[in-house]
């Protein structure tokens, strides 16, 4: 559909035309830097979250705009903005319903939003057979479907992530705050494969999370994950996403026991709070003194997105016995090899805030955890400089000393 849009600039026939999307997985122009260049101000794309390597390259190039929003506000401020929806689906059912597979972060909101407040005009449907049935709040009837189109096509299908040593280390560390009976938020990449892999022995726990986890067929079948103690959903896996491999794609599909709805449910605070043992962990880019935790990028330059990284921390905050976790590398290696801290005393000019520090809690890096909850400036930088690089200690100490609070 975005390459017959561009024929159709190319031929004079459309102009204007302004793109927003979240996760993109596929290959398209709107991921080419050149391509953005060439149509500027005919075709401009804006992101929201933006996750994907090839995304990286729009926004350190400048060549693409970004959309600020959490999870459940996305559908809330789209609703007001675009006039055309485009969303893959299966085919309908004999009744006429079609379920939206294994994504519904925002879809079926926006989708309601969008039609009560008038200003969504054309919903667009791409019907893909190939496209699995997942159960939950995740299905629209054809009547509120202005045109299909069908198109078969392969699932994005992605391979488990193998940790790196540091990537283990930290998530070892967050296992232990991972109680039996908690109920855990969290995503894909080598921390959550080192979490999974360290849950054995583990009871009971549940799953509530933007993302269904890595490995989450293997924590069932094994009986670590069993939601009996979820206050909600009881006895169900529910998430508002669905990217992996394979084997958690089959084990999704049509299954009761794991089941998506719109981030509006699987984010809404009231619902993460709700959890006793609410267990949220997320990454980070970059940490400062106060405990601001930057999650979206580094100076003016986008990365990512924070998706539902703000409503899980707060929602954790107010749960019985909740833990807002956030892990990364206690530093990174800069373009002439030297080595940079994440951790540091102020956050560089333009750094976009994900979670306030008002909201922070745990920090885990390779060297260890601080827990800035119950701490004062002074204490949690601190804290922090306790967790960072140890070659990168003695500069911090010095910062703090000399920038923030001398009596330190």
């Amino acid at each position: 559909m975005y390459e017959a849009i561009r024929a159709r600039v190319d031929a004079g026939d459309l102009d204007k035309i302004r793109f927003y999307d979240g996760l993109r997985m596929k290959p398209s122009f709107l991921l080419d830097p050149e391509a953005l260049t060439k149509y500027a101000g005919h075709i401009d794309y804006m992101n929201c979250y933006g996750a994907p390597v090839p995304s990286k390259a729009v926004f350190r190039s400048k060549t693409a705009d970004f959309f600020p929003c959490n999870s459940t506000d996305y559908p809330l401020k789209m609703a007001q903005i675009i006039d055309v929806f485009m969303i893959a689906i299966c085919p309908p059912d004999s009744r006429g319903y079609c379920n939206i597979g294994l994504t519904n972060f925002f879809s079926l909101d926006l989708i309601r939003l969008g039609r009560k407040s008038g200003k969504m005009r054309v919903l667009i449907a791409e019907i893909n057979d190939q496209m699995p049935v997942v159960y939950g709040d995740n299905w629209v009837h054809v009547s509120d479907i202005d045109f299909f189109v069908e198109k078969s096509s392969p699932l994005v299908v992605g391979q488990r992530a193998t940790a790196t040593g540091i990537e283990t280390s930290i998530g070892k560390y967050a296992l232990e705050l991972i109680p039996d009976g908690a109920t855990i938020q969290m995503g894909w990449g080598g921390i959550t494969e080192t979490v999974v892999a360290g849950l054995e022995g583990k009871h009971d726990l549940g799953v509530l999370s933007e993302m269904f986890p890595a490995g989450l067929n293997n924590l069932v079948e094994s009986g670590i994950v069993t939601n009996r103690l979820k206050s909600e959903f009881t006895g169900v896996s529910i998430a508002s996403i669905t990217l992996g491999d394979q084997g958690l794609y089959d084990f999704v599909t049509e299954n009761p026991g794991a089941q998506i709805y719109p981030s509006s449910v699987t984010n809404n605070l009231a619902m993460v709070s709700s959890h006793k043992n609410m267990i949220c962990m997320n990454a980070a880019l970059q940490i400062d003194f106060t405990g601001q935790i930057a999650a979206e990028g580094i100076g003016n330059t986008m990365i990512s997105g924070s998706g539902g990284q703000m409503e899980f921390a707060m929602g954790a905050a107010y749960a019985d016995g909740g833990k807002a976790v956030t892990m990364l590398a206690s530093s990174r290696k800069g373009k002439d090899g030297e080595l940079i801290s994440t951790l540091v005393p102020e956050l560089e000019p333009g750094t976009p805030v994900s979670v306030p520090r008002t909201y922070t809690d745990y920090i885990i890096t390779e060297y260890g955890i601080a827990h800035l909850r119950y701490k004062t400036r002074i204490e949690r930088a601190k804290e922090l400089i306790a967790i960072s690089h140890p070659d990168l200690r003695g500069e911090l100490r010095a910062a703090l000393k000399k920038n923030f609070y001398p009596g330190s």
